[in-house]
C-alpha cells in the first residue's frame, strides 16, 4: 500500500516537458552547446557568450545530468537553482540570466534525471543524487565552498534543496520558492508524516542551520500558501518572508517585490561574513553545553534522592557524595 501511494505521489510530482525544449551538441572545439529543439540550428544563448558553461555531470546513481553554469564577474556568492516539476533548462535560461545580473551572483542550474537532455528517470532518490553531484562539481571545478553558496528550490525543487541544506552546516543561505511541506501534503491534508511520503521537507527544514527565505503566493492553487508558512515557522533561522498577494504558483517572478526582496536577501547574505556565522555557531554550542550541564546536574539530583529512599542505611554516604 505504502509503495503504491508513494508511486502515485511521484507521478504527481514529476512532469518533464515532452519533448525537451533543448538539445545538447558538441562544438568543433569539444565544448558543449545548447540549441532549441524547435530550431536546432539556433543556439539558445548567444554563440559568443563565454559566461555560460554547459556541463554533463555523472551522478552516483549512474545518470548523466545537464547543468548550466553562468558566470558573473562581480559575484561574491553562487546560487544553486533547483527548478519546479514542469520545466527544463531550455525554458529557464532567460530567467537564469536575469537572476545572475540582478542578484550579482554566479548561478548553477541543472536538469533532474529524466528532464531535458539528462538521462535516467525522475524520482525522489535521483533528485537527491543529482543535487549532490552538482554541488560536488561546484566544489571541485569552480572552487565554491558551502560558505559562499545559496541554495534555491522552487516547488518540487525544494525537496533536493532541503536535502542538501540539511547536510551543509556552514551554508550561506536557502531560498524556498512555492515550496512544499511534503509530497502527500500537496495531494491531501494529513497531520502525520508517513514512511511512504516523498520529499519530507517538514522534517528536514528543522536541520537547516542558515538563514531561510520563504517566497509564496497567497493565491497558489497548486501548493497552498500554508506550505510556505509552515516551513517558515519551522525554520531555525527564518528570514523575513515574502507573501506575494494574489500570486499563483508559476508567476511570482513577474511581481516587482519578487526581485526586490530577493536582492535584499542576497545583499544581506553577502554581508554575513564567516566570522559572524562562526560567532553564531559558538553561541549555539555554548547554549547547548549549558543546557546539557543543567540537565545532567538535575539527573544526578534525582538519582541521589532515589538512593536515599531505596537505601536509608547509606544516607551518610549519599550525603557525602552530594557534597562532593
Amino acid at each position: 500500500m505504502g509503495c503504491m501511494v508513494s508511486q502515485l505521489a511521484a507521478k504527481f510530482a514529476f512532469f518533464p516537458p515532452s519533448p525537451p525544449t533543448y538539445q545538447i551538441k558538441k562544438r568543433d572545439d569539444g565544448k558543449l552547446t545548447v540549441v532549441s529543439s524547435s530550431t536546432p540550428s539556433i543556439p539558445i544563448p548567444n554563440a559568443d557568450d563565454t559566461s555560460l558553461d554547459v556541463l554533463l555531470i555523472d551522478t552516483k546513481r549512474g545518470n548523466k545530468i545537464v547543468a548550466f553554469y553562468l558566470r558573473n564577474p562581480y559575484a561574491r556568492l553562487t546560487l544553486l537553482y533547483s527548478h519546479g516539476n514542469a520545466a527544463d533548462l531550455g525554458q529557464l535560461y532567460d530567467l537564469f540570466v536575469q537572476l545572475k545580473l540582478n542578484l550579482r551572483v554566479n548561478l548553477m542550474g541543472y536538469d533532474y534525471s529524466g528532464y531535458g537532455a539528462s538521462t535516467g528517470k525522475p524520482s525522489e532518490s535521483n533528485t537527491y543524487s543529482d543535487i549532490e553531484a552538482v554541488y560536488q562539481c561546484l566544489e571541485t571545478e569552480y572552487g565554491v565552498s558551502q560558505e559562499d553558496l545559496i541554495l534555491y528550490g522552487q516547488s518540487v525543487g525544494s525537496g533536493p534543496t532541503l536535502h542538501l541544506a540539511s547536510k551543509l552546516p556552514r551554508l550561506r543561505g536557502v531560498v524556498l520558492h512555492s515550496a512544499i511541506l511534503s509530497g502527500l501534503r500537496v495531494l491531501c491534508h494529513v497531520k502525520f508524516t508517513f514512511c511512504f511520503d516523498i520529499y519530507k521537507n517538514i522534517n528536514k527544514i528543522k536541520k537547516v542551520k542558515c538563514p531561510v527565505l520563504v517566497i509564496h503566493g497567497t493565491e497558489d492553487d497548486v501548493v497552498n500558501w500554508l506550505h510556505g508558512n509552515g516551513l517558515w515557522k519551522m525554520a531555525r533561522e527564518p528570514y523575513e518572508p515574502l507573501w506575494i498577494k494574489g500570486g499563483g504558483h508559476c508567476n511570482l517572478e513577474l511581481y516587482p517585490d519578487y526581485i526586490r526582496h530577493l536582492c535584499r536577501f542576497v545583499q544581506e547574505m553577502e554581508k554575513l561574513t564567516t566570522e559572524t556565522r562562526l560567532k553564531k555557531i559558538r553561541q549555539s554550542l555554548q547554549l547547548h553545553t549549558r543546557h546539557t550541564f543543567s540537565a545532567n546536574r538535575a539527573l544526578n539530583q534525582v538519582k541521589i534522592i532515589e538512593a536515599r529512599i531505596a537505601f536509608p542505611e547509606l544516607k551518610w554516604l549519599v550525603c557525602k557524595a552530594q557534597a562532593c
